[in-house]
This record gives C-alpha cells, structure tokens and sequence, in this order.
C-alpha cells in the first residue's frame, strides 16, 4: 500500500474515531451492562420484596381489562413478567395514543411503558444515549462513523497484522503499550464489532432508510408490502359469534409444545398478542425466547377458542423474513447462547468501550509536545472531554444504581431520581473534568467512581444478605452476580485510579496527565 494512501486511511480512522468515540464509549458501556437486563431488573425488584399486581393471574388482567376498555378487545397484548418479582401489564391502543397497565391501573392506565425499571434506563442509554428519538438516529450516523473506523483501522494494520497482534510491549514508552493493548483489542474483538456497527445501524436507520426507499424505488408502496412480509398474527374477521376463550396458562402451554417440535430445545414466552378475543374467531399469537438458537426470538399463533395452531415462526418453521431479523437482534444483544455468550458479549462490551477510550489517549499522546512543559490547547481540550464524558459515563451510571435503589426503600418513583442522578452526575463530572487539572480530575474521578460502585454492591449485599438467604430462589443468583460485578468494577476503576496516579507522579513530565507539582520538582 503507497504511503500517501496508508495516510489517508489513517486519517479516515483518526477522525471517525474521535466524531463517534464518545457515543459509542457511552453505547459500549451502557451495552454491556444492558446484556444482564433481566438480571438488573430483578436486583432493582428482588423476589423477597412485595410488588403490587405480581401475583394477579394474566386472566384476571384480561377480564379487567376488557370490563374498563371493551374496545381493546378487538387488539391487545400482554406483556408477561420476566419473573415472580414484576407483574403482568397489557398494552392496547385507544382512541388517544397506546396506553399501558398492569391489574391495578386498569383504570388510569399509563401513556407510556415505562415501569421507571433501572435496566430500561440502562438499555435507553445504549441505544439512544436517553436521547428519544433524535438520540436514536444519532446514534444510527455514528454507527455509519463506527463502520468507517473499523474499515479504515483494518486496512491500517493489515500489513503488520499477524507480527504485532500478539506484541504487548511492556516498558517506558507508554504511548507504545496502549498503541498495542488498542491494536490487539481491535483486532482480536472485530467480528464483534462488524456484528455491532452493522446491526446499530441497521436498527436505528431503519425507518429513515426505509422511507427513502420506499420513496425513489418502490413507488410509495413499500411500508404496506413489508407490513405484509413480516406480519406474523394470522388476519381474520371477526364472526360475530361470542366464544369461550382458552386460559392464558393452556394457550402458553400449547404454544411450548409447538414450539419444541420445530427445532428448539426451550420456548420461554414474553409476550401474548389478542385479536377479536371473546370471539370465535379470535387468535392468540405467544411470542417466546429459544437459547442456542439464531433464531431467538419467536411465535405460535393459535386460534384462542380451541387452540387449533394457526401459524409457526419458531426454530424450523422461521420466514426468511423473521430469522433475519431475529438473527440481527440475536447477534447485537446476545440473546441466543445462555450465560456462556451473556459474559462474552459483557466482556465485549467493555474491551469496546476500552477501545475508544484508549483511541482517545493515543491521539493526544501523538500530538503532544515532547520537550516543552505546557502542552497544545487541542489536547488539553480533548484529555478533559475524554476523562469528562468517559469517567462521567461510569460514574452517572453507578449514580442511576445508587438512586434507584434509595427511591426503592422509600418507596417513592424511581425514574425522575434515576434521571437526575445520572444526567446530574455526568455533567458534574464534566464540569470537574473542565475546573480541576487534567491529571488530578482524572484520579479523583476513578477513585470516586471506584468508591460508589464499590459501596453500591456493599449496601446492597448487607441489606439484603438475610432475605437472600431465607428466600434462594435462581432469582436470587442474579441479584448476588449483579453486586458482585458491582465490586468487581469498583476493582478495576481502583486500579485505574492508582495507574493514572502513579504515571501522573512518576512519568513522563511533559504531558497533560503528569502533575503540575510533581513535574515542577523534578530537575
């Protein structure tokens, strides 16, 4: 490859890098944690801990539903409880927008579905930095940008690929060991990351690219035709005829036998969808979850009166349609291969968010100034948005934690507390980033992050070590692995703490990680 053109790639990689890095820093971070959604619900609602409406049967939702809204009975759905600790809620549209309600809020339902659950905020940071829907194309773009960077950065190492991917060069030159520990990460991690760009994008741009297509190349009837292709409910018309409906427990059920014929070992519904219920016409299409499968996600439709099995998306049976998109979601989420691949995907998550952290670092490192004391304007700008928005991100995420888990005991909602304390504390630690001396706002803020995690996973341990004993349930497996890797991470944010301490002393004193005083003293 000419030099002239290994430039230009480098410089493509630098920039798409930096443009994206600290979206993706917070998307990584924030996705890595969002793969053990379910365990994070259940540590914010832990099995020995009442919740309202969790032991109301989902056909006593039904019927109080459809006494409070008899016109829903035409098409509604049921969300199902991830686990003992969360109850039952069912989604319907009415005349005013969709609503949302568990048993008890039948008649003031929600507007939105929100249950202010930890694990959703989480989840909302990963796809949308929080940001509603101006968050999501925004992130879509920076996947496009993401795409670029591995691109670029694979064609940059090719030559040099197999020499150096294993070259972990432990010495001095530091800007060498991150050079390397960034390379090997990249290298190692990039069918992951293909899997990530391709999939964020394809999810977040999906409706803008598919009203442009449907503009220039299909003559406006795209949006019907696709309805169309992925529509998994049978269509039927209603008979007229009032019918007995089959239990939610008996629907569930034939929907797992059906599904285990096709091609699945486990069938975990999630999901149930109603049309025309109370008819004799009506369906009930149960979507579930099958691990070790590509195909993740799927759905039996069945006839609600007498179960007779209308039409099968599950394992064998998958569309075209269906299993590509259900392999995208398994690919970008992990949900198809157990704990084995949760963990792989957690640890992912964080090489990647390592990834752009260290991009960052490299950049400033490369352009300081190696002989002079006080370093260019553009990397102390860069070195306080770095330690700003990616310590900030840990530290408002560990934040959410520590709110949420106080509104709990109080009783009181958790989402506005959850919000303020991760938005408040971001900012705050961006502000710090900005006052403090580059070096000194960065210990201060690993250790501060280091010390809230760490004491997060301690209370809650103490808290709840009685109750978890009394009641071990599975359950309470995900709630202890939740506070371990609580402290865990407090481990490692320590151990950054004391590096960034130790270099900001003893190294090099001409850069912007290097203490002011420190460098002063030193002949």
């Amino acid at each position: 490859m000419k030099a002239t053109t290994l430039r230009t790639f480098q410089t493509v990689h630098t920039w798409t890098g930096l443009l994206a890095g600290f979206a993706l820093f917070v998307a990584f971070y924030a996705g890595a944690l969002t793969v053990f959604h379910d365990d994070i619900a259940a540590w914010q609602n832990p099995p020995w801990r009442a919740v309202a409406d969790a032991d109301v049967p989902m056909d006593t939702l039904i019927e109080r539903l459809l006494a409070h809204h008899p016109d829903a009975r035409d098409d509604f759905g049921i969300v199902l409880p991830r686990d003992s600790s969360h109850a039952a809620y069912a989604y319907w549209q009415a005349k005013d927008g969709s609503r949302f309600a568990t048993a008890s809020e039948v008649e003031a339902p929600r507007a939105d579905a929100g249950e202010n659950e930890l694990a959703d905020f989480v989840y909302a940071l990963h796809d949308s930095l929080g940001l509603p829907v101006v968050g999501l194309y925004l992130m879509g773009i920076v996947s496009v940008l993401y795409g670029l960077a591995l691109l670029s950065g694979l064609l940059i190492h090719l030559p040099q690929l197999v020499k150096d991917l294993f070259a972990m060069r432990v010495g001095r030159n530091i800007k060498r060991l991150w050079q390397d520990a960034h390379n090997a990460i990249g290298v190692i991690s990039l069918p992951f990351h293909v899997i990530f760009a391709v999939t964020g994008a394809l999810f977040c741009l999906f409706t803008l690219t598919l009203a442009a297509l449907n503009t220039v190349a299909f003559d406006g009837k795209l949006f019907e035709a696709f309805a169309r292709a992925t529509q998994t409910t049978p269509t039927v018309t209603a008979s007229g005829t009032p019918a007995t409906m089959l239990s939610t427990d008996a629907l569930i059920e034939r929907a797992r036998t059906e599904a285990l014929k096709n091609g699945v070992t486990t069938f975990e519904p999630d999901y149930m969808h109603f049309v025309h219920y109370g008819d004799r016409n009506a369906v009930a299409e149960v979507r579930g979850l099958s691990q070790h499968t590509l195909g993740s996600y799927g759905t039996v439709a069945m006839s609600a009166h007498d179960g007779t099995v209308l039409a099968t998306y599950v394992g064998d049976r998958y569309s075209l349609n269906g299993i590509s998109y259900a392999s995208l979601f398994g690919l970008h989420f992990g949900s198809f291969g157990g704990r084995t691949v949760q963990w792989l995907y957690f640890i992912l998550g964080l090489a990647g968010a390592f990834l752009f952290y260290s991009g960052n670092l490299l950049w400033i490192e490369s352009r300081r100034k190696r002989r002079h004391l006080d370093q260019p304007f553009k990397t102390q700008v860069m070195a306080r948005a770095t330690v700003g928005v990616c310590i900030g991100t840990c530290l408002a995420i560990t934040g959410a934690f520590v709110a949420t888990w106080i509104a709990v005991r109080l009783g009181i909602d958790a989402g506005v507390p959850q919000r303020a304390a991760c938005y408040g504390l971001f900012l705050a630690a961006c502000a710090y980033a900005c006052l403090r001396p580059v070096a000194r706002a960065t210990i201060e803020l690993l250790w501060a992050t280091s010390a809230l995690t760490m004491a997060m996973a301690m209370v809650d341990l103490a808290t709840n070590a009685s109750s978890m004993a009394q009641a071990w349930s599975p359950l309470a497996w995900r709630v202890l692995g939740v506070d371990l890797t609580g402290l865990a991470l407090g481990v490692v944010f320590a151990l950054f703490a004391r590096a960034a301490d130790r270099r900001a002393r003893s190294g090099d004193a001409n850069s912007v990680w290097a203490l002011r005083d420190a460098a002063h003293a030193q002949p």
